[in-house]
């Protein structure tokens, strides 16, 4: 099975020295996507929608690099430093993904790789090619 990483322009995962993600076949393994703009700086502090918003376009900008997108997102946990966000990502999984809507682990963390980061998305996704979905 080939397996490659993927790879963003600019990468602001690559001082942390962690992959964005891993293609392995026709499955993809997207590292945890949060509020980070193309320099690594935390966007929309204290703005849980701005960030929020801006993880899953973090999300979907890696998952293109790898030949796949949002609607191919198999398996997702969504890591929250409050559970009173729990409806917004509802509404937000809504917004983002597609029925048939992927598996899913919500988790309240008490901290996040910043004291300021609200939200961190990881995802499970297979390729475009391959998706053949029984809808």
């Amino acid at each position: 099975m080939k397996i490659s990483q993927i790879q963003i322009t600019p990468d602001p995962y690559k001082p942390f020295r962690l992959a964005q993600g891993y293609r392995a076949g026709d499955m993809l393994y997207i590292s945890g996507q949060t509020a980070v703009d193309d320099n690594g700086q935390l966007t929309g502090i204290g703005d849980f929608d701005k960030q929020a918003a801006k993880a899953f376009e973090n999300l979907e900008k890696v998952l293109k690099a790898g030949g796949s997108s949002l609607k191919n997102v198999i398996k997702v946990t969504i890591m929250l430093r409050d559970m009173k966000n729990f409806s917004k990502i509802v509404e937000l999984r809504g917004r983002y993904f597609t029925a048939p809507y992927p598996a899913d682990t919500i988790l309240e963390v008490s901290s996040l790789f910043s004291p300021d980061a609200l939200i961190e998305i990881e995802a499970i996704a297979v390729a475009d090619e391959a998706a053949d979905w029984q809808r």
